[in-house]
């Protein structure tokens, strides 16, 4: 069974760093698992790795996808396993990187979701509610609906609410229901998992200082550039950063309390991602302040 490397752990880990160094040493190309850097034109709020960054380390599932379309864990799922064979088939190793713990899990457990066809009716039904009855009801009756995957979920996120209340409503089956049923195939690749793990306080340091570095480098103009180019965003705006800057645009907060605002529901989404990758027996912790050649060292002994 060929092998496949997964670097995860919370946002401003060091994930990119070490991934890279780790590709230079063993011929790999990375596979990117982050929901949002599959977005065109979001690049600073997402902290995308430039080109330069990239060191020449071929990377997949950047720059792919336009904000005006939706793209599910089904998606990535179909979409990583052909870039995983392209890397496999020029002999080199593939390597995951990313956060996003649901598009990582679609692969580790070969967790089948369904392809659902969006009832549009169903969904501006839903929108509307929120509008007029606020997101608080709707993450209620999502509780209500499928108690454990509600545990993992923010309740200001209005895109994985809405998520579980359509895939009920098409299905008659809550998503954990779903993902029970659909993990009873093996998976293809032999995964080895590793997650970047942090002290709270000096991860917390890092994210300030990542959102503030973002400021500088041109957050607003970015969001109005996007907000300029596109007509309509299913789910990009609601990302962390983003959907802030937008709050700020239309006069919701200034701009110091805009800052805080994102660092603190990043520093909420990073512990909400500690949470998540624990869970994951098979998971190896390498400690994010420990030298990289050190770290890279461990997942080399690993695949021997």
């Amino acid at each position: 069974m060929e092998k496949v490397i997964v670097i995860c752990g919370p946002t401003a880990s060091g994930k990119t760093t070490l991934s890279i160094e780790l590709a230079k040493k063993i011929k790999g190309e990375i596979v990117s698992c982050d929901s949002m850097q599959i977005y065109k034109d979001m690049d600073i709020g997402t902290a995308k790795p430039t080109l330069e960054e990239q060191q020449g380390i071929k990377h997949y599932l950047l720059d792919c996808v336009s904000p005006e379309e939706r793209y599910s864990v089904a998606d990535y799922k179909k979409d990583a396993k052909k870039a995983i064979q392209e890397i496999i088939s020029k002999g080199k190793i593939p390597i995951i990187v990313g956060g996003t713990g649901l598009y990582i899990d679609s692969l580790i457990y070969e967790i089948e979701y369904p392809d659902l066809k969006l009832d549009e009716t169903y969904r501006k039904e839903l929108e509307k509610r929120i509008q007029k009855e606020g997101l608080e009801i709707l993450y209620q009756e999502a509780k209500q609906i499928d108690p454990l995957a509600i545990q993992k979920i923010s309740k200001n996120d209005a895109k994985r609410i809405l998520r579980i209340l359509e895939i009920y409503h098409a299905t008659g089956k809550n998503k954990t229901q779903q993902e029970i049923e659909s993990r009873k195939k093996l998976p293809e690749y032999e995964y080895h998992v590793y997650a970047l793990k942090w002290d709270r306080e000096v991860l917390y340091e890092r994210i300030n200082k990542r959102v503030d570095i973002m400021i500088k480098q041109g957050l607003i103009e970015e969001v109005k550039k996007i907000k300029k180019k596109y007509t309509t965003f299913p789910t990009a705006m609601q990302g962390l950063g983003y959907k802030e800057v937008v709050d700020f645009l239309e006069g919701n907060y200034s701009q110091e309390e805009m800052i805080e605002k994102i660092k603190m529901e990043t520093r909420r989404y990073a512990k909400r991602q500690m949470t998540w990758f624990r869970k994951n027996k098979q998971t190896i912790w390498l400690d994010g302040q420990a030298n990289i050649q050190d770290n890279i060292k461990i997942i080399l002994e690993g695949l021997n």
